[in-house]
């Protein structure tokens, strides 16, 4: 087994420091991905871009991070996580490095993919890692603080751009990110250890290649919506795409080595555990998209305190990352996620049940209703599922809960935002006044979000909690 070998090696100290390495590097590439957004109009500024052309910083690194995440389990059991992990960090190093001095737009674009092949090998990597090097009965509360420097990014990220950007301009933020990024890769000298027995096997091309469909469905996916897409094209990438990810699946099944073992699909709760995980992060992640735009657009506050209105929520979130873990462990798994459903779920119902203008405060409450919940799913659904697999798996399943998390993440947010342009508009064209159509267009994205949620309740209820009692 993959921990006899590898726990006796990572005890004490070497073990916080090991621990403490790499939830830094993961901490601070996921601070890059998410902190651009209010950097965007200096760059359309600097370089001369559109608000179209810029969004491929976001787009772009979510269709390299879903095409890398799949290939992270054959690098881990190919090259070692040590050399692995350095890797990941010289890249990210390279990519801000590229970005900082880039004279065009364009190079600046090379830059950031770069950045997201290393955040998309390692977000799945480093959850493998901690759960390999992890007992089952304490895997819960190591992976709650995992939860909890992920929210913690979440709620830091915004903060940090906006007050390096207050003393300097965009470069100050890739100076932090080379900066942080270089310490780390001399820590990881001295800290990081190859703690996965090696299993060397060859790399499918084609595997590789097929994974291009999941970009392209998610490609597809975020085109929903915009104007003056050229959908003859777009169906027909949709097509091949579909294409592309069946013959992938269909040949991981009849490989010896399969590049992605997905024949963890055949345990059940690791299925649920998934979908669990997915459909909270749907619930996450709408929030952070479709509540600053109700604060602008209903409540008419600035778009600084727009941003500032989502700390709490995110605060919330990593608070109580530590805490559900513990009590996974305590109570079960099941009982834990049916508690975090059920907050989401209230959480939607009650944005239903109130069809007037809410004022800030409740919708800063109600998104902390909803974060406090997904704190109660997300990390726990993922110990759940590993702990549902042989360790030799756990690779591989992280893998496939990380990239079937991301591709249902990113379509969440594009049919939120379909039903609320196209619920205003028809509400506006029907004569409708401008905030009530409004209202009635976030009702809408409301109403959907809780039917989700509803689903993912149902699929908690049926979960089997298979924890071992000493």
């Amino acid at each position: 087994m993959n921990d006899a070998k590898a726990t006796p090696t990572l005890a004490g100290r070497r073990r916080f420091w090991f621990i403490f390495t790499l939830l830094t590097g993961t901490w601070t590439m996921s601070i890059s991905q998410s902190s651009l957004s209010t950097v965007y109009p200096t760059f359309m500024h600097d370089f001369g871009i559109s608000a179209s052309t810029v969004q491929w910083l976001t787009t772009g690194f979510m269709l390299t991070m879903v095409v890398m995440m799949p290939i992270s389990p054959w690098l881990l059991n190919n090259i070692g996580f040590k050399k692995l992990f350095l890797t990941v960090l010289v890249l990210f190093d390279l990519g801000s490095i590229i970005i900082y001095f880039a004279p065009s737009f364009a190079i600046m674009m090379v830059g950031r993919l770069i950045k997201a092949a290393a955040v998309g090998v390692l977000f799945p990597s480093y959850q493998s890692i901690l759960l390999t090097i992890t007992p089952e009965d304490k895997r819960g509360s190591t992976m709650g603080v995992a939860g909890l420097v992920m929210g913690s990014a979440l709620a830091s990220g915004p903060i940090i751009s906006g007050v390096v950007l207050k003393f300097t301009d965009w470069h100050g933020l890739f100076l932090v990110f080379i900066t942080v990024a270089t310490i780390l890769i001399f820590l990881s000298f001295l800290t990081i250890q190859d703690v996965m027995v090696s299993k060397p096997s060859k790399l499918d091309t084609i595997s590789i290649v097929m994974l291009l469909g999941f970009a392209g469905i998610l490609y597809v996916v975020n085109e929903i919506g915009k104007p003056n897409v050229n959908w003859t094209i777009g169906w027909l990438l949709l097509i091949v795409s579909i294409a592309a990810v069946a013959y992938f699946t269909y040949r991981q099944f009849h490989l010896t080595t399969p590049l992605l073992e997905l024949r963890v699909l055949k345990v059940v709760n690791y299925d649920l555990a998934i979908f669990l995980t997915a459909i909270s992060y749907v619930a996450l992640i709408v929030v952070t998209i479709v509540f600053p735009l109700y604060y602008q657009g209903i409540l008419k506050v600035s778009p600084f305190i727009s941003g500032l209105s989502l700390v709490p929520g995110a605060v919330f979130l990593s608070i109580l990352n530590p805490l559900t873990g513990r009590l996974a462990e305590k109570f079960g798994y099941k009982q834990i996620m049916l508690l975090g459903m059920a907050m989401i779920v209230v959480g939607w119902l009650v944005l239903i049940l109130i069809p007037n203008q809410l004022t800030l405060l409740t919708m800063i409450l109600i998104a902390a209703l909803i974060e406090g919940g997904n704190a109660f799913v997300m990390m726990p659904a993922v110990t759940l599922g590993a702990n549902s697999l042989p360790n030799q798996l756990i690779s591989h399943g992280t893998a496939v809960i990380t990239t079937v998390r991301q591709i249902l993440g990113s379509a969440g947010v594009a049919i939120a935002t379909l039903i609320l342009s196209n619920v205003t508009a028809k509400q506006l064209q029907a004569g409708v006044p401008a905030l009530t159509a409004n209202l009635k267009g976030y009702h809408a994205v409301f109403l959907t979000m809780l039917g989700i949620e509803i689903v993912g309740f149902i699929l908690a209820l049926l979960l089997r909690d298979d924890r071992h009692k000493a």
